[in-house]
């Protein structure tokens, strides 16, 4: 009787370290959605100007912008989000030399880089906008944490807009039916943009809300070549 009660015992707390992980992860997105509801009306997004729109997809030309990155090797693009998405909020929560709290911006922005991967990829970047107080001048993340500043100079982007959560399963789907509708437009020879990445989503909700959700698929593209001059 005693044998079986601890065996009973150790599978219950086996079952309850397994568990350990997502709890911690729960635990972390109501945290996110506590503070990310206030400000979502409010959030800033970098700057730019619409230069060219279709029934499907628009191109824009953003401005100078400085983005805090977390790089993540692994093969899922929405785990490889949500591992670095973790990184980037404790900097956000004061995990800086600075200890300076900054404020939620959107979108969050993966980049797949191209690569042989089951999704096109070797690896992903996670990235958030850096607000503009903090443009000229970044707080400098804590070493373990594995962040590094991106300076995007002005650039033009390609914009596909999908409802939904943005998932495995569907990132790629969106990628080809942008690049469907670049190939018959007037962006046709604008895609060969030389870049470090294949294509970049962007999510612009919390992780609780279920309707109304708005993601996009963005494409670098060159702006010359079709009479654009960037800032």
């Amino acid at each position: 009787m005693k044998e079986g009660a601890t065996a009973n015992h150790s599978r219950g707390r086996e079952a309850e370290v397994a568990s350990a992980p997502a709890l911690l992860w729960l635990q972390f997105l109501v945290l996110v959605a506590a503070l990310l509801l206030p400000a979502a009306a409010g959030s800033e997004t970098p700057q730019y100007t619409t230069v060219h729109k279709e029934s499907d997809f628009e191109v824009r030309l953003y401005r100078d912008t400085v983005w805090m990155s977390a790089s993540s090797d692994h093969s899922s693009f929405h785990v490889a989000t949500k591992l670095g998405f973790h990184r980037l909020f404790q900097y956000l929560m004061g995990a800086n030399l600075n200890s300076s709290r900054i404020r939620m911006t959107t979108p969050v922005l993966t980049s797949i880089v191209p690569g042989a991967g089951p999704l096109h990829s070797s690896a992903y970047f996670v990235r958030l906008y850096l607000p503009v107080k903090f443009q000229a001048s970044p707080p400098v993340p804590l070493p373990e944490l594995n962040l590094h500043p991106d300076r995007w100079p002005s650039h033009c982007i390609a914009v596909r807009s999908f409802s939904g959560y943005a998932r495995d399963q569907n990132i790629i789907e969106e990628a080809e039916k942008l690049a469907l509708s670049l190939s018959q437009s007037p962006w046709a020879n604008s895609t060969n943009h030389p870049g470090k990445t294949a294509y970049s989503i962007a999510q612009y909700n919390n992780p609780f809300r279920v309707i109304g959700r708005v993601n996009e698929v963005w494409f670098d593209v060159d702006c010359k070549s079709n009479g654009v001059e960037t800032y």
